[in-house]
């Protein structure tokens, strides 16, 4: 049967639409199975999915970062001042402006490519755990590791974005006592080479974590983003 003219059209509008709902669903579906992968398109995937993410938080974290900076120096929003030092644990405001500033980009897509096995493994595909962050309070959504230590189940959370998981990870970093020394050093560089060996106590791995997160974010060029604000 041949089509008309407008059944032609409409038939390539029908196409065009199906094909573009692909490419979106397959780069920003949470799903708990993944198609067979090159190695590009993995990589292409995880930087469709986490890139935007670490950009809008990054950027909200700056707007904070100067609003407080700002009230810090005029002497007002005090209240909101000391609840954020409560929030934070910041005994004073140089500690305050420490845990408020964002460390460099690369270094959070470097970790959320490590952690999540480029947003495939199991925790972020179900609970959108890029981070590998763990839970500790039964109450919060979570999701059991299929692996124990002894006896005990580990639990990790699960967030409603990857959005959320990117903010939680910065919230971590800027609120750990074992990362005291790396908030100490961005406010001295923004060099990623330098600040991930403060990264150590991040992993079990230790040193050798660090040396990892230069290797990812040397080869895969990461800090293009950096300057990208």
């Amino acid at each position: 049967m041949k089509l008309t003219s407008s059944q032609s059209k409409i038939l390539i509008v029908l196409i065009s639409i199906f094909l573009v709902s692909a490419v979106i669903y397959f780069y920003t579906a949470k799903d708990t199975t993944l198609p067979k992968m090159t190695v590009q398109e993995k990589k292409a995937r995880f930087k469709a999915l986490i890139i935007p993410a670490v950009d809008e938080v990054y950027d909200d974290l700056m707007v904070q970062y100067n609003d407080v900076s700002a009230s810090l120096k005029s002497g007002s929003n005090t209240d909101e001042i000391a609840e954020l030092k409560v929030e934070y644990k910041a005994k004073s405001d140089a500690e305050l402006l420490m845990a408020l500033k964002p460390h460099p980009k690369s270094i959070a897509i470097a970790q959320a490519a490590m952690e999540s096995s480029w947003a495939t493994s199991r925790f972020f595909r179900e609970a959108y755990n890029i981070f590998g962050v763990w839970s500790f309070d039964e109450d919060e959504p979570r999701i059991a590791a299929l692996q124990k230590r002894g006896d005990k189940t580990i639990w990790v959370k699960e967030y409603s974005s990857v959005k959320a998981s990117v903010s939680d990870y910065y919230r971590t970093i800027a609120r750990g006592d074992a990362f005291k020394e790396f908030r100490q050093l961005k406010m001295k560089t923004n060099d990623p080479h330098a600040l991930v060996k403060k990264l150590d106590r991040y992993s079990e791995k230790g040193a050798e974590y660090g040396h990892e997160l230069t290797s990812i974010i040397k080869f895969n060029k990461f800090r293009q983003y950096d300057a990208i604000n």
